[in-house]
């Protein structure tokens, strides 16, 4: 049996805390791009729709280490560290490196699936006239902090102009490989601070974030994304332990 410390950064595995350090300089990356050369990096690394004519095919694995501010970068982190720890003692750090990297690049596939038939949903409304209009100018538009008043432009430029950052959608992959190879484990939430087994908070988790994706497309946060993070990851166990009865 391996004895595993959990306590101090130091002592975390090695993939969880490079992941932890290269994100906190991303963010820093950007404050200073922002500030100092007024480059906007989230628009530059974050994740455009393949149809954009902003989308470059290296967004795939930059827009995970891009995050939308401290907030958001200190909820995924939290849980990177809190989750992905564990999973990389138990698993060793190759193979928690490469089911980070597969849940993330699941998590943008069905994002950008399903902004792709919102999308095709959309132009099926518009003039040709409109849809030039916001191939040709709306990235500018969003630039400026504006967007289109006319409703079917609005949302069409922000599903074309707008980038997808964070590495949420591998985190909610972390999640899911944790409630199911620790389904009894105890877990306190904040809101409200009561005990919930890890098997339950991922079901609850996965139903949320289901519910919102259908009920709100179209919104600044990628449920999609997180849902495919968990549905890539849930396949990937599967096949690793397709000749196991257990995981460990």
């Amino acid at each position: 049996m391996t004895t595993y410390r959990t306590s101090g950064f130091s002592a975390m595995p090695p993939v969880v805390k490079n992941l932890i350090i290269i994100n906190v300089l991303m963010l820093l990356a950007r404050f200073s791009a922002e500030q100092v050369f007024q480059v906007p990096l989230n628009y530059k690394l974050g994740l455009f729709y393949p149809g954009s004519h902003q989308f470059e095919p290296y967004q795939i694995v930059t827009h995970m280490f891009m995050h939308g501010g401290i907030a958001h970068l200190f909820f995924n982190m939290f849980a990177l560290w809190m989750f992905g720890r564990v999973l990389e003692n138990v698993w060793g750090g190759k193979r928690f490196f490469i089911y980070f990297f597969i849940t993330g690049f699941g998590a943008a596939f069905l994002h950008m699936l399903v902004n792709h038939l919102h999308i095709q949903s959309i132009m099926s409304q518009m003039p040709q006239e409109q849809i030039d209009m916001v191939l040709a100018e709306g990235h500018n538009i969003i630039l400026q902090q504006k967007n289109y008043t006319q409703p079917l432009m609005g949302q069409l430029n922000a599903m074309l102009n707008v980038p997808t950052v964070g590495a949420s959608g591998a985190v909610f992959g972390i999640l899911l490989a944790f409630g199911m190879l620790f389904p009894n484990t105890q877990l306190m939430l904040l809101f409200p601070p009561i005990p919930i087994k890890a098997k339950y908070f991922v079901i609850m988790y996965g139903a949320l974030e289901l519910f919102l994706g259908v009920s709100q497309p179209g919104s600044n946060v990628a449920h999609f994304a997180h849902l495919g993070g968990m549905l890539f990851g849930f396949i990937l166990l599967k096949i690793w332990n397709m000749n196991k009865r257990t995981f460990y």
